[in-house]
């Protein structure tokens, strides 16, 4: 494999470093310490939300929101190593998160391949510019890893779906305009069948979302109630009752996503950083030998994540869709996250026991606040059992368990 980029993707890489060294936010790290998987998860304070919100306007201003969309929908069409180029470059200066983080990764996308042309043209633009707000409306209380055993119904009546039922861990639902909901038309058929999915307006009358404080103390994930909610026939995604093909894809673009666009490296760094500044026994943790070969296994596992990826991005290139490295590098780097977290907490001691910015905390307090949140996204997106089932049994060919 050539791991060069072309002149091309440099004079990419050239002009977007160059544009955000011009346009980040002086405050431009986030408190957090940068867009980790624990950031992902993070509800923001009102504060925090409405600067996430600028930055998001000025990215999608200057271009640079759903880089990789067709342009006729408002994205620039770039190749999949400028969207590799991309995230690196993000990655380097620790870039705020955007706001609608599941509506380009997840929504936009999914629609593009499966809806409509007045779909498309309604809907994408206010994803990318952040004017429409999205959340996913797949996991019920009794159907989590289980997404086909959900049972929120929806009766046709005229125009109208009228839909019934509840979900659960919707994250962001709380800010959304917008959900992508799978709800059951046809119970009778087996649970695979029979479902369908379709785009509720979360200003609906019947809609209720009620907020599910966290472990972190944050209360970003949601329960959401349907009662007799309307919505149009027209937003159904797809065909009645097909929706599970729909819903595959959506998942799809939710692993590659989740594993595939970040640069474990730089979690590498700062974990070299905080060794550097915590001392014990008269001396830094740095100076351990036994912390720096920790410290090396973590680079290596992150350099192999990043060649994975590589696989990945040449199997696209290629012209052949996404293969089993999607779950390999969710399942890898979300488990990598989380052993990353608990190391910090060896190194921290007694500082680990302090909170997310409270006083005298080293870096304000990132790590403990990490490791509370990395658990979640082993289950967030496809659970570590789910991947290693996948992996198992159309990978590498093993029974059913």
């Amino acid at each position: 494999m050539d791991f060069k980029f072309s002149a091309e993707d440099e004079a990419f890489r050239a002009e977007f470093s160059g544009w955000l060294k011009a346009n980040l936010p002086k405050a431009g790290k986030t408190e957090g310490g940068g867009d980790s998987e624990g950031e992902f998860m993070r509800e923001s304070s009102a504060d925090d939300w409405k600067r996430r919100l600028e930055w998001h306007k000025k990215m999608h201003a200057g271009g640079w929101v759903g880089i990789g969309w067709p342009k006729e929908y408002g994205g620039r069409g770039a190749t999949l190593t400028q969207q590799i180029i991309y995230n690196e470059e993000l990655a380097k200066v620790n870039s705020p998160m955007l706001v609608n983080g599941l509506g380009i990764m997840l929504v936009g996308p999914t629609i593009i391949h499966w809806g409509t042309e007045e779909q498309k043209k309604k809907h994408v633009p206010k994803i990318l510019s952040a004017d429409e707000l999205w959340c996913q409306g797949y996991s019920e209380p009794g159907a989590g890893s289980d997404v086909a055993g959900l049972q929120t119904r929806a009766v046709e009546e005229g125009d109208y779906f009228i839909v019934n039922g509840q979900k659960v861990w919707t994250s962001d639902a709380h800010h959304a305009d917008m959900c992508i909901l799978l709800v059951r038309t046809d119970p009778e058929a087996p649970k695979h069948k029979g479902i369908s999915y379709i785009l509720v307006d979360m200003h609906s009358p019947g809609v209720t979302v009620r907020p599910l404080v966290q472990i972190t103390g944050d209360a970003n994930f949601n329960e959401v109630f349907f009662e007799d909610v309307k919505v149009p026939k027209k937003n159904l995604i797809g065909e009645k009752n097909q929706g599970w093909q729909v819903a595959i894809t959506t998942l799809m673009f939710e692993r590659s996503g989740i594993g595939g666009g970040r640069d474990m490296m730089g979690q590498v760094r700062e974990l070299v950083d905080l060794a550097k500044s915590v001392r014990s026994n008269g001396h830094t943790a740095w100076e351990d030998t036994s912390v720096r070969q920790r410290l090396g296994g973590f680079a290596c596992e992150a350099a192999a994540l990043r060649y994975t990826g590589f696989r990945q991005l040449t199997r696209r290139l290629k012209g052949l869709p996404p293969g089993p490295e999607g779950s390999v590098l969710k399942l890898c780097t979300s488990e990598l996250n989380l052993r990353m977290n608990k190391f910090a907490m060896e190194m921290l001691g007694p500082y680990s026991q302090m909170e997310f910015k409270a006083p005298h905390a080293l870096d304000k307090g990132k790590w403990s606040y990490r490791m509370l949140a990395s658990r979640a996204l082993t289950i967030a997106g496809g659970t570590s059992e789910i991947q290693h089932n996948i992996i198992g049994e159309r990978v590498l060919g093993l029974p059913k368990g």
